[in-house]
Formats: structure tokens, sequence, C-alpha cells
């Protein structure tokens, strides 16, 4: 059954929640300070990165990338924290049942997220590393990248790919709690197919190949996303079915 809690009560355990998350990520941020070096020098012995003559050409490159790497790593441990954390606030307000199925997609996400990121980085970000060096050959152009713009340029590719790669796991979620439905999803696919476009000409360079590469995923997460929410909304309709036949049961 279904706790209420007044507006007050509401306030003070998002607070309670949010200084949960911040304190995490402090620390979590210390370690990243750790482990942010073996990270990046791993990442420099890569192929696509040992092709590549990288300098600093500002004093503050070295700090700079080392600290983004900090951070990062500070948000991908974070991450299951804060997701946990968003649960617990919002739990008090499901069913039994819905918050059993809603705590598992906390692990999935972070799988996916995880996912996203290992498929942009060994997959996308090489073919775009290998097209960008190709056409400055041709070009007659030699490449001296700054470290803090090829490391930026990774993180242009990867984050949002293991932000999109939560989409289904999202979509399912708000699908049990009743905000979207496989109808709402089927019916502005074309104004989502136009965003994903976007977002996908922001990622890449201005090449169709390395667009296609980008957009055919984007779309098949979508479609993939409005599959899972007709299967979710069909077990949402029958799980409020049970609930109501045993309401009816007890009066």
């Amino acid at each position: 059954m279904k706790e209420k809690m007044t507006i007050y009560e509401h306030i003070g355990e998002l607070r309670k929640r949010i200084i949960i998350v911040v304190a995490f990520f402090l620390v979590a941020m210390i370690g990243g300070l750790f482990i942010a070096q073996p990270i990046i020098v791993f990442l420099q012995s890569a192929p696509e990165a040992q092709s590549i003559p990288m300098n600093a050409f500002k004093l503050i490159d070295p700090i700079k990338v080392y600290m983004q790497f900090a951070f990062l790593m500070a948000v991908i441990v974070t991450s299951p924290v804060a997701l946990y954390q968003l649960w617990a606030f919002i739990s008090p307000g499901l069913y039994e049942n819905e918050r059993k199925v809603t705590l598992g997609y906390i692990p999935l996400s972070v799988i996916l997220f995880i996912g996203g990121l290992l498929f942009a980085y060994f997959v996308l970000f090489p073919f775009i590393i290998h097209f960008i060096s190709r056409l400055a050959e041709q070009l007659n152009i030699t490449e001296q990248y700054g470290i803090n713009e090829y490391f930026s340029f990774l993180f242009r590719i990867t984050i949002p790919f293991g932000i999109l790669f939560q989409l289904p796991i999202v979509v399912m979620f708000l699908t049990r709690l009743g905000i979207l439905t496989p109808m709402f999803l089927a019916s502005i696919r074309r104004y989502a197919y136009f965003v994903l476009l976007v977002i996908a000409g922001f990622i890449t360079p201005p090449e169709l190949l390395s667009h296609m590469m980008v957009t055919v995923p984007m779309l098949l997460l979508y479609e993939i996303s409005i599959i899972i929410s007709r299967f979710s909304y069909k077990k949402a309709l029958r799980a409020q079915m049970k609930m109501e036949n045993e309401n009816k049961d007890v009066l």
C-alpha cells in the first residue's frame, strides 16, 4: 500500500538523499584522483592515441585532463548510489510489487551506461579517428593535437552514448510508473528521430558514414525502447488489475 507523506517530510527526505549522494561523490572524487593517472596512461597506449602526437598547448592542460578523468570516474561510481537514492525517495509512493521491479532497474542502468561507453570507445571512436587521420593525410596536413583536445573529443563521443544506452531502461522505468506509454512513444517517433539526428550531428564529424554509424544505433535504441515499453505497459496493467481484484476481495 502506498504511504502518504507531508510536503515537509518530502523536503526533509529529499535533502537527506541529496546529502548522501554529494558525500559519496566527494569520497569517489578523492578515489578518482588516485585512479585517473593509470587510466589516462592506459588510454594513451591505445593504437588510436599512439598514432596521434599529443601536446600540451597550455600549462593547465595536464591538470585539466587529470581532473576531468577523476570527475568522470566519480560520476560513474556515484551513479548507482544516486539511482538508489532516487528510488528510495519515490518508493514510498509505489506499491510493493512496483518497488521490487523498479529496484532491479538500477544495476541494469549502470550496465547499459558502461556498455554504451565501451561501444563508443571500441567501435565508433577508432573509426572516427582513422577517418580524420586519412583526411588530414589527403589534405597534406600535419597532425599536432593537444592532449586536452584529444580527450575532450573522446568524452564528446563516449559519454553521450553511455547516456543514450540507458534509454530502454529509463523508458521501462517510466512506463511501469505510468508516466509513459508505448502509444505515446510511437506517436512522437518522427520528432524523436529528428532530435536523435541532431544529437548525432553534434557528436560526429560532418561525414555521412560516421553520422550513420551514430544515428542507426540511436534509432534502434528508440525502437527497442518502444518494444520494451509495450511489455512493461502490459505488465503494469496486469499488476493493476490484480491489485484491484485483491481490493475487491477484501471488501
